[in-house]
């Protein structure tokens, strides 16, 4: 992937996702990337730093962090607008759901070679808002007879939007959820799930199940296969823009994210025996249930629940106060029981909104146009991704060129022994393509300081001008870098620097 000025985001979890990031810098360097790291200090930060870069002419903005500093720096990009930037991801987080579904290492050296081995998408991105809140008056105890005869009266309020909240995150990647797993995630302590990950989230799950109840839903969908409306009771509400949810269950199994539509599961209320049918599904199967289960697709959701159902994007919990003028939000509060008062939600499916980073190796199967669609390189222009045949193809034909010297001809094995005792030992951790125009390999790993013993991260560039010899002291095709595996060992000649950036003009594989 081509890019010049990137801004790496840096979500520190104590400290966690510091502790290698000269691994990953050396590697980002090495791209011919420069690099500006921009650490977050307090709650809403991250979205400030990633609008400030994509205000600012940045072709990449890059999450390092979970899926919540994930959406973040995509809302921060989102807002910056008539600013089209790329948004890629090294995970550090609890959850990490945007790696699994797309196959970015969990290793931050490694995902950071994905990352530069990237092809460029454009996917779809959900859009959330309230739209109004209807309040139901109820009648006092002693008109008991009368409101039996005029059931419930209820007035509406459309809400002001100009003036929620700067800090309100409307856009989400992966799915919004409404019900128990909103509650369990507002529920986590942070600190909790910085010691022990994904048991803390098992730790608020268990206080909080047992209190959740099932609530009023009314669910609208337009700019699907048709209109729909469905009214009924439900414990949980997912809305899917990709599939998998906590990293195995597959709530909404047929989304794609770059169909244009969001996917519902809806979770219904059910007896003693086919709410266990619907464990031990989501247990055994990975799957939900369709004994109490009911599915929506459609570009327009309007979604009616009570206003103490928490809501959460991303697998982060948002606040109701956030989507509110100062007016509205008094005048909820107001109405003290939140149980009546109904918030109407509106999740719109923005189609191709963001252009994000994923791995050349990936399948594609969240892609249903994956054979159609074109890179947008930085500069605007389109790019047809190569397949992996054309890449090969590529790499043969650069194989079969002239070397860029024919020094090793000469020296043969004296040269290769020459480098072997002389040369800067590197114990390889990865390869990345970098070769949007021409071949060009990034290749992570530690080499012992000159001084001492201490291992330091570097960045060997290896193009088509480095010579590169076996031990032997043959000559090989620079296709043999794409074959190196983890582990191994190579010896390198080549100006190195301060960055650990190791240019290479000859090398021993």
């Amino acid at each position: 992937m081509q890019c010049k000025k990137v801004s790496l985001v840096i979500n520190p979890r104590t400290g966690q996702n510091v502790a290698q990031l000269t691994d990953v810098m050396a590697v980002l360097y090495g791209a011919g990337w420069k690099v500006d790291t921009l650490l977050k200090e307090y709650g809403g930060h991250t979205m400030e730093l990633a609008n400030d870069a994509a205000k600012n002419g940045c072709d990449l903005v890059i999450a390092y962090g979970g899926d919540g500093t994930l959406n973040q720096v995509i809302n921060g990009v989102m807002n910056a607008r008539g600013k089209r930037k790329i948004v890629g991801l090294i995970p550090g987080g609890t959850a990490n759901e945007w790696a699994y579904e797309v196959g970015i290492p969990a290793d931050p050296v490694k995902a950071a070679l994905a990352l530069v081995d990237s092809d460029l998408r454009r996917v779809d991105v959900g859009h959330v808002d309230v739209k109004r809140l209807t309040f139901l008056d109820t009648a006092s105890a002693a008109n008991e007879q009368q409101a039996a005869a005029d059931e419930q009266k209820q007035h509406q309020k459309k809400v002001k939007r100009s003036h929620a909240s700067s800090q309100a995150r409307h856009h989400f990647l992966l799915m919004a959820g409404l019900g128990i797993d909103a509650a369990v995630m507002g529920d986590v302590s942070k600190n909790l799930k910085y010691q022990v990950g994904r048991l803390a989230v098992g730790v608020a799950a268990m206080k909080k199940i047992p209190e959740m109840q099932s609530f009023p839903v009314e669910i609208q969908v337009k700019g699907g296969d048709h209109a729909t409306t469905w009214k009924g009771e439900a414990l949980q509400i997912v809305i899917g823009n990709t599939r998998r949810y906590a990293d195995a269950v597959e709530f909404t199994p047929d989304a794609y994210i770059d169909d244009g539509v969001l996917d519902v599961c809806l979770i219904t209320e059910g007896n003693p025996l086919t709410t266990m049918q619907q464990i031990f599904s989501l247990l055994l199967r990975r799957k939900p249930d369709d004994v109490t289960a009911e599915y929506f697709r459609g570009a327009h959701l309007s979604i009616t629940v009570p206003s103490n159902i928490h809501l959460h994007l991303d697998g982060s919990t948002v606040k109701l106060k956030d989507y509110l003028s100062k007016s509205d939000y008094g005048t909820l509060e107001q109405a003290g029981n939140a149980e009546q008062v109904m918030v109407t939600y509106c999740f719109d499916a923005m189609p191709h909104a963001l252009d994000v980073a994923i791995p050349h190796s990936y399948n594609q199967e969240l892609f249903e146009h994956a054979h159609t669609e074109h890179e947008h390189d930085t500069d605007g222009s389109h790019v047809e991704p190569r397949t992996k045949e054309q890449e090969e193809q590529r790499l043969k034909q650069h194989s079969h060129e002239e070397p860029a010297s024919t020094d090793a001809e000469k020296e043969g094995p004296d040269l290769a022994d020459s480098l072997l005792e002389h040369g800067r030992g590197v114990t390889v951790l990865g390869v990345a393509s970098n070769s949007a125009k021409k071949p060009r390999y990034v290749i992570a790993g530690h080499a012992p300081k000159r001084s001492s013993s201490e291992l330091k991260p570097v960045a060997v560039v290896v193009t088509d001008k480095t010579t590169i010899l076996d031990r032997n002291g043959q000559q090989v095709s620079l296709s043999a870098v794409q074959e190196l595996q983890e582990g191994a060992r190579i010896d390198v000649e080549g100006r190195q620097s301060k960055r650990g950036v190791i240019k290479a003009t000859r090398m021993v594989v």
